[in-house]
């Protein structure tokens, strides 16, 4: 059977799915739709959870990044996971002790003040529309290579499915959903991981082949590709040029970004006890890990399988390149989609493909009658074409498609749900209209879904950057926004409504500026995006580190000036952290 038949097999068979469960999980009640009931199975949450988090960055782009950055790719993989080790201890606990649906709403009653929680629902919607455009982003790299179909049209389907289970399902819908899509990414992923690293080293473990030897060279793997791709005149696999500084803050940005995420947060929400949430969050860590243990593996092995199609001999040997006419298919139908282009410079009908940023190599590159490197390959494409570049069958390939849309889904659908309920519970209900019925919320609810999902169909059309890159913004806004107000409201009695409001405006608003100046997203680029013009050395994707000191400085200037926070707040704060974990969680 062919290609295109079997991905419309798998992804169909996916897409009903997730269907029958939004049916079968349909939300009667608003506790349903923004928490699933509180009802919800610690191990069930854990992998829910799992599939929440690991967005279109993990599946799509993080391997992608590891590919083409080597070790400098390994903040991504020690940001995301360390900041879900501060959301397990640091937050879920302690917010579900306190019992509310949403991240707004707790802000919003522990500096006691409207204007805090509507500032808490503009941070959100910042970060969670930008963090959306990855996902949607993602959703239209797959249906445009494996369904060929239109973006825009790849589009509008993946918006038609999220708009069925997210709004009809609310919470509870998507929950049972995010389980499917967990099962359906996790195998996705790891099957032709284990078919490339088995074929590649003879070790079927892909965390094992990493530091294997490859089949009929006797050099072990990362020493394989340090010899390559220095030849064609990259940086070493295993080195980066990355400052200390910014790899440091571009790991804390993540880190913390991952544990200010409103649609990670609210996911502790949905189980009974706080016990529970300590319990999601250690199972949610070991559905993480199958995939983020195998991700440097994948990422390696792309690379090596893509350099030794293209560069077939050493550097020095023109002959040695791909001939255009001699492309495997997998490059003929990647280009069709503009995310791998090939330019003859030279018009020698050879594909050369080394680093001409390197001036040394490019003026050596240069005797042997080369004019600049003649092959782009967008970063987002890796994972998607490792089966491809390998080779493997047909069906694992289509398996890669149905697994890479999950991802995008699985949290593009969480994202969109924060939105509604913060429009519908926090904007509506808790500020501007208080007398609504719950049918008339569960109304509103479902409606700002479905217009969040238009926004982010809009947004994936024009996304600013690659996945990983929106993504990584989305997390530094987190971290300069709402992450400092959370844990201050935990842990702090004298922070006041005052200090907080300041706090996460300041935080926001420097580091959307920063991007925003930097990265052109908006507006036209005003700073040329190189080291030597960054603040402290600290490139945009790390910025939100600053952003999120400023958050607390002026948080707690502020507060020192203003009157300190009422009597009963201050002995709320002090019930929160009481450790009564194992009881169950009290509403207030």
């Amino acid at each position: 059977m062919d290609l295109t038949t079997l991905t419309y097999i798998a992804v169909g068979l996916s897409f009903a799915l997730y269907i029958g469960i939004a049916i079968w999980a349909k939300a009667s009640t608003t506790g349903e739709f923004y928490v699933a009931g509180k009802g919800v199975n610690p191990v069930i949450n854990g992998m829910a959870t799992a599939a929440d988090w690991m967005s279109a960055a993990s599946f799509i782009s993080m391997a992608g990044l590891i590919a083409f950055l080597g070790y400098g790719g390994s903040v991504y993989l020690m940001g995301w996971t360390g900041g879900y080790c501060l959301l397990a201890m640091l937050l879920a606990p302690y917010l579900r002790k306190y019992g509310k649906f949403t991240v707004p709403e707790f802000i919003g009653d522990r500096y006691y003040s409207r204007t805090a929680r509507i500032v808490a629902v503009i941070c959100l919607i910042f970060i969670s529309f930008t963090y959306v455009a990855g996902q949607m982003r993602g959703v239209g790299i797959v249906f445009s290579r494996f369904l060929e179909v239109e973006l825009l049209t790849g589009l509008a389907v993946g918006m038609g499915i999220v708009f069925i289970y997210a709004v009809l399902g609310g919470m509870k819908g998507v929950t049972y959903t995010q389980v499917a899509q967990y099962c359906v990414l996790i195998v996705a992923y790891t099957i032709p991981a284990i078919f490339i690293a088995f074929q590649l080293t003879g070790n079927p473990i892909p965390q094992l082949a990493f530091g294997s030897t490859v089949n009929g060279t006797g050099e072990f793997m990362l020493d394989r590709l340090n010899h390559i791709v220095t030849e064609l005149g990259f940086l070493e696999y295993t080195t980066t040029n990355k400052s200390t500084i910014d790899i440091f803050a571009i790991t804390l940005a993540l880190m913390v970004g991952t544990a200010g995420l409103p649609h990670v947060i609210v996911r502790f929400f949905t189980v009974p006890k706080v016990r529970d949430a300590r319990s999601s969050a250690g199972w949610a860590l070991v559905f993480i890990a199958l995939l983020y243990t195998t991700a440097p593996a994948v990422g390696a092995m792309a690379r090596l399988n893509l350099t030794e199609t293209v560069q077939i001999g050493a550097v020095g040997d023109p002959e040695g390149n791909l001939k255009f006419e001699d492309r495997p298919d997998w490059m003929e139908r990647w280009e069709s989609t503009g995310l791998l282009k090939y330019e003859d410079k030279n018009g020698d009908g050879r594909i050369q493909y080394y680093n001409d940023a390197n001036a040394d190599f490019a003026a050596k590159a240069a005797e042997y009658g080369w004019a600049g490197n003649e092959l782009s390959v967008d970063r987002d494409i890796m994972v998607l074409a490792n089966p491809e570049i390998a080779q493997l069958p047909n069906w694992v390939i289509a398996l890669v498609a149905a697994g890479g849309i999950a991802a995008a889904l699985s949290t593009a659908a969480g994202l969109l749900l924060v939105i509604s309920s913060s429009v519908s519970h926090d904007l509506l209900k808790g500020t501007f209209t208080p007398n609504m019925t719950e049918k008339q919320e569960l109304m509103a609810g479902r409606i700002g879904a479905a217009v969040a999902i238009l926004i982010a169909g809009y947004l994936g059309y024009n996304p600013p950057g690659f996945v990983a890159q929106v993504v990584a913004f989305a997390f530094g806004l987190a971290a300069a926004s709402l992450f400092p107000v959370i844990i201050m409201g935990i842990f702090s009695k004298k922070v006041n409504r005052e200090g907080a409001v300041a706090g996460m405006l300041v935080g926001l608003v420097f580091t959307m500026g920063y991007i925003m100046s930097y990265k052109g997203i908006f507006i036209p680029v005003l700073i040329e995006n190189v080291p030597e013009n960054w603040l402290f050395g600290i490139s945009p994707e790390g910025i939100g580190v600053v952003g999120m000191m400023l958050n607390f400085i002026v948080a707690f200037s502020v507060s020192k000036v203003t009157a300190e926070p009422p009597e009963h707040i201050q002995r709320l704060v002090e019930d929160i952290r009481v450790p009564k974990g194992a009881g169950a969680a009290v509403d207030h």
